[in-house]
Formats: structure tokens, C-alpha cells, sequence
């Protein structure tokens, strides 16, 4: 019986480290003490040292224009149009840059599946991926778009099940995330500013086949919690696209999984866990609501530590400090969520 493998991950971020600054802006702009007092707090909380993003820092002072490019000017921010104008060559820089870092024999590629939700054009990435990396023009290629974090999941879980319906398939997955390409103008927002400091730029490729070693894919579940549809909202306007994030969601989740989390878990208990680095706050709620060991995070800790929320590329990130750690053997579980509230699992193992 055919068993989908994934079989490696390379990956990649901008050249900027946007995290420090970002915070010394926050500081900066929000005018009332008490706010900035807060912002202070929550950005001590987070947990993050470093994120990535495809604009450089402005030179000091901030007050007008935030990059190095001007891309972002206080007053003035750009359109949706000219975001996705940067999306388009940014994107596949940076997808290429994961392809590289996989090492993978793009000829023999025979499916392309992209996850994004941060950007769209037509020839979509998809193809451009394909052409730039040397796959054949026959690939089948299929996007997973707009679905926010747990698209990662998604994307394995149409990869695997190909391998299942061929054998002879290798299928490349690629997560591309530009989230910096969609800060808004709302600084004395503080919960806006603190969302904003949770996200970074980054990409992932990965291999998956029939080949036995890597991870072994098992079975995926998807639920949705009930009553949450408006907690995490993603919509396009005329300035980029404008993501909700209550701070109701960790309680949610943490709620829900101290209820159903069981059935969420393979038949041998996970010794290995993959869980999306939305936030320290999700973290600790996945934690606290499954009962784990302080240490069982310990591999999306420090991907949220070194990276921030990538949105769709942050299990990726997981998923291959698992890979790179020759210790980490064993059954595991991967679990993503996003808007809905959806819940996206899969079980694995790594032999």
C-alpha cells in the first residue's frame, strides 16, 4: 500500500530583520503613555526576537517614511494595487530561494502545489514557479489561496493524497507569505499594533513522494469551533487586505481542545508536536488545553522565536526543525488554525 512521504524542506526569508525596529516605531507613534506602556508589554510577552520582511527599515526618524524604499509613508499608504505590484516579483524571489535551499531535481517534478494568501496575479505563481524553477511545462499544478494558516496543511494534504492515487507522483510544495506587504495605518490601535508586530515575510518548498524517509504522512481531520467564525477575518480592500484577530482566540481554542483535543490524536500518543507559531498566546493555549509538557513546543517556539507568524509558511519552518533535529523520532502531530475557526490536523511519523 502506497504511504505519502514528506521527504524534506528547504526554506527561506528576506534579508531584513524588521522585528526591533518595529517595535522602536511602535514606541515612537502611539502618542498616549498609558497605550505605549501596554504596547510595551505585550511586545516584551511575545516572545519574538527577529522577523523578516522584504522592505528595509527607514533611517531614523520614522515620522514620515517607514522604509527604505518609501514604500510605506505616513499619510500616503499604497494601494492594493501597488501591493500586489510587489507581490508578484517578491514572491516568486522568495519561493525560488526555498526551491534552491530544498535541492531537489526540478525536472523530475510531475505536480506543483502553492499555498498562499497574501497575494494573487494571473499567470498565477503557480506558473511562474514552474517556469523559473525548470519544472516541466506538463506539471499539473494547483494553488491553495486565501486560506490564511493552516493553508499549509491544505497544501500537504492535496500533495499526499496524490501520491496515494500515483506512486510514481513527486509532488513540490511551496508556502510563499508576504505579510509585510499589508500594514495598515492604524498606530494608535494598539491591538492593530500588536497584531502587526506578530507577523513576518517567508517560504517554504518541500518534497513529497513515495520514497520512504523523511516523515511519513498519516491521517489528516479538519473541525471547525463553533461560534467563531468572525474571531479571525481576512478581507481585501483598497489598501491591502485587512486581517481581524480577536484576542478571544487563544480562550477559544483552549477551551475546545481541552474538550475534543482527543479525538484529534493518533492511536500512539504524539511524542512529537507541530503546532503553527501564530502567538505565544496560541502556543501556550494548545499547551494548556492538551495538558502537554512545557518542552513539547518546544520546535514552534523556536520558530516563533526566530521568525514570527509567516502565516502559512510557519508550520513549514516547524515541521523542518523536526527533520533537522536527528533526535526528534517518533509519532507526531501537526495542527494549524485560521479563519472559521478552523482546526487542520495530521498525524506523522518519523522513523
Amino acid at each position: 500500500m502506497t504511504q505519502a512521504w514528506l521527504n524534506r524542506i528547504g526554506t527561506a526569508v528576506p534579508p531584513h530583520d524588521i522585528h526591533a525596529a518595529f517595535i522602536d516605531f511602535g514606541r515612537d507613534t502611539i502618542a498616549d503613555w498609558h497605550k505605549r506602556l501596554l504596547f510595551d508589554r505585550m511586545a516584551r510577552l511575545a516572545d519574538i526576537e527577529h522577523r523578516y520582511a522584504i522592505f528595509e527599515p527607514g533611517p531614523l526618524p520614522r515620522d514620515t517614511i517607514l522604509d527604505a524604499a518609501g514604500f510605506y509613508r505616513r499619510g500616503a499608504f499604497p494601494s492594493t494595487a501597488a501591493r500586489m505590484a510587489q507581490y508578484e516579483p517578491h514572491a516568486l524571489h522568495l519561493a525560488l530561494r526555498a526551491i534552491q535551499a530544498l535541492d531537489a531535481d526540478t525536472s523530475r517534478i510531475t505536480h506543483l502545489v502553492v499555498a498562499s494568501c497574501t497575494g494573487f496575479t494571473a499567470p498565477g505563481l503557480d506558473f511562474q514557479v514552474m517556469r523559473a524553477a525548470g519544472l516541466p511545462d506538463a506539471t499539473h499544478r494547483t494553488i491553495v489561496g486565501f486560506m490564511g494558516c493552516f493553508a499549509a496543511v491544505n497544501a500537504l494534504k492535496v500533495a499526499s493524497q496524490i501520491v496515494l492515487a500515483d506512486a510514481a507522483a513527486r509532488v513540490l510544495v511551496v508556502n510563499v507569505e508576504l505579510s509585510s506587504l499589508h500594514l495598515q495605518e492604524e498606530f494608535q490601535d494598539v491591538p492593530k499594533m500588536l497584531s502587526f508586530l506578530l507577523f513576518g515575510d517567508g517560504a517554504s518548498a518541500a518534497l513529497v513522494t513515495a520514497e520512504p524517509h523523511g516523515i511519513a504522512l498519516g491521517r489528516f481531520q479538519v473541525a471547525v469551533i463553533p461560534r467563531s467564525a468572525d474571531l479571525i477575518t481576512w478581507h481585501i480592500a483598497d489598501t491591502g487586505f485587512l486581517m481581524h484577530l480577536s484576542g478571544q482566540v487563544p480562550g477559544r481554542i483552549r477551551r475546545w481542545l481541552a474538550e475534543h483535543g482527543p479525538t484529534l490524536l493518533p492511536p500512539q500518543h504524539p511524542a512529537l508536536w507541530a503546532v503553527h507559531a501564530g502567538g505565544r498566546s496560541i502556543l501556550d493555549a494548545v499547551q494548556q488545553g492538551l495538558y502537554l509538557s512545557p518542552d513539547a513546543l518546544r520546535f514552534s517556539r523556536a520558530v516563533l522565536r526566530n521568525h514570527g507568524n509567516m502565516s502559512s509558511a510557519t508550520l513549514m519552518f516547524v515541521l523542518n526543525a523536526i527533520l533537522n533535529d536527528e533526535d526528534a523520532r517518533g509519532p507526531g502531530l501537526a495542527m494549524a488554525f485560521g479563519p472559521g475557526l478552523t482546526v487542520e490536523t495530521f498525524a506523522f511519523e518519523r522513523p
